[in-house]
């Protein structure tokens, strides 16, 4: 298998992964790798059990395509991102219930637990709302990804990019949980926020966090 081959069988495996974990349903959510140019982006309108990686879309930086399939209609949100952020090599959008349900309040996920500072800032952001598959929500997702690696996109779900797929898919997964965690404490009480303080200690012990590379 080419590494083209590998890279269209990785969306259609993360399609499924994230369709199975509850976090999309139906044909809601897409997701894409960069290539040397443009990107490998999944189809619109097609169900994850019957996805396959011949299925996969290669887009152009001008929007050009090719293929048996037509592009995601969020092709434009995820290009803007690619040309925004170098650092993107995966973008995942999707449709995540606490994630939705916090983006319809058009409100960030604010510092309640240390783990916000993962995702490049002090909170999530919520962008500002336009209409699905729009090039004026790519230019929102993009503003509110400033400075972040994920945002909540306004009454529609989130969009998160990494360095490779799996990152992008583990932070939409975690992001999720947040959320959740979030919408219960308040469903209970007033959470109470970290200060700018504590979350400059949270960022500079993430700075080693993990396996390090010990050579």
């Amino acid at each position: 298998m080419t590494l083209h081959q590998q890279m269209r069988q990785s969306l259609v495996d993360a399609t499924r992964h994230i369709a199975a974990k509850g976090l999309n349903s139906g044909t809601s959510g897409n997701i894409s790798v960069r290539l040397e140019s443009g990107m490998l982006i999944t189809p619109t309108g097609i169900a994850p059990g019957l996805l396959d990686a011949s299925m996969m879309v290669e887009v152009g930086p001008d929007g050009g395509w090719s293929g048996t399939t037509r592009p995601s209609s969020e092709w434009n949100m995820h290009m803007a991102i690619y040309e925004a952020f170098p650092q993107a090599k995966a973008v995942v959008h999707a449709h995540p219930d606490h994630c939705v349900a916090l983006s319809c309040l058009r409100e960030a996920l604010p510092p309640f637990h240390y783990m916000i500072a993962s995702f490049g800032g002090d909170d999530v952001p919520c962008s500002d709302y336009a209409p699905f598959g729009t090039a004026k929500l790519a230019e929102a997702a993009v503003r509110a990804l400033a400075s972040r690696n994920t945002c909540l996109l306004a009454n529609h779900g989130m969009i998160s990019h990494g360095p490779d797929l799996a990152t992008a898919v583990a932070r939409t997964e975690k992001l999720e949980t947040l959320a959740r965690q979030y919408l219960l404490a308040r469903s209970v009480g007033r959470p109470v926020m970290l200060s700018d303080d504590e979350l400059g200690v949270v960022k500079s012990r993430y700075k080693t966090y993990g396996q390090q590379d010990l050579k």
